[in-house]
């Protein structure tokens, strides 16, 4: 069965540049505790990332899966491409400027493919979601200042 979330926040940086932090991949396991590690398989000709291998530890599994980004001037989406614990995935950030601000909406929709108590997935779901949007927001604005 499938289980999906949205979370909001406010930003204060320009939709490019919280875009360039969401398509530095590599460097994601160092804002986002669940991944391990994330690898580039293919860009798109503009430098950003296509097709990602990603290593990802969650409710105490960890799972290496492959997601594919689609890019556009107000977000990113992804989908998943093939994982040994998630029959599907997708997911992606939509950005609305907001003055200096830019308002950043993360959906996210899951489909495990292994049984998981539902207050451990709701757990687990949860501070997905707080990591892609408050630990987003931390790392944009530390990127920001060391710019």
């Amino acid at each position: 069965m499938a289980t999906s979330d949205s979370r909001e926040v406010v930003i204060e940086a320009t939709p490019e540049e919280i875009l360039d932090v969401i398509a530095d991949v590599e460097a994601t396991p160092d804002w986002s505790p669940q991944y391990q590690k994330a690898v580039i398989l293919e860009s798109y000709p503009d430098g950003r990332p296509k097709q990602v291998e990603m290593t990802v530890k969650a409710a105490g599994l960890t799972d290496v899966m492959v997601i594919e980004y689609t890019w556009s001037d107000d977000g990113v989406t992804w989908t998943l491409v093939k994982s040994g614990q998630l029959k599907a995935q997708d997911a992606g950030y939509t950005l609305t400027p907001e003055g200096a601000a830019t308002k950043v909406r993360f959906d996210m929709k899951i489909d495990l493919s292994i049984p998981m108590p539902g207050f451990l997935l709701k757990r687990t779901l949860k501070g997905g979601m707080e990591t892609a949007t408050d630990g987003l927001r931390k790392q944009v604005l530390k990127v920001k200042k060391g710019s």
